[in-house]
């Protein structure tokens, strides 16, 4: 069984989105992470309905992988609890056998907010 350093270094060498795991990520407030896990997830859903499994699974890994990183941050140490039932139900959604009976709907519905949080606090 590995360690948890272990772990932390396979997920950072095989990162797909290398320059946000490198620190950029951490500049993000948890509204714009949380919108682009969304994006992410979006893409996922969108593939899998157009029955590309194999982009849906990438893109499923890649929102898993930011996800990860947003855990990583510690200024989300006071929202640690949904980011990780959040987590918990993607994979159950995507990979799992969806016993939190989510949806493709709730998913886009449950992240536009972020996705409009973050661009009101852009601009």
């Amino acid at each position: 069984m590995r360690s948890n350093q272990e772990i932390d270094q396979v997920m950072t060498e095989n990162f797909q989105h290398k320059e946000l795991a490198q620190g950029r990520w951490f500049s993000f407030d948890l509204m714009g992470q949380l919108g682009n896990i969304g994006s992410e997830v979006s893409r996922a859903i969108n593939c899998k309905n157009k029955g590309n499994h194999k982009i849906s699974i990438a893109a499923f890994y890649r929102a898993l992988e930011l996800t990860y990183l947003t855990v990583d941050d510690q200024k989300n140490s006071q929202r640690l609890r949904e980011i990780l039932l959040m987590r918990e139900a993607l994979c159950d959604f995507f990979v799992g056998e969806n016993q939190f009976k989510s949806t493709d709907k709730s998913w886009q519905k449950y992240f536009l907010q972020f996705s409009y949080a973050a661009r009101k606090s852009v601009q």
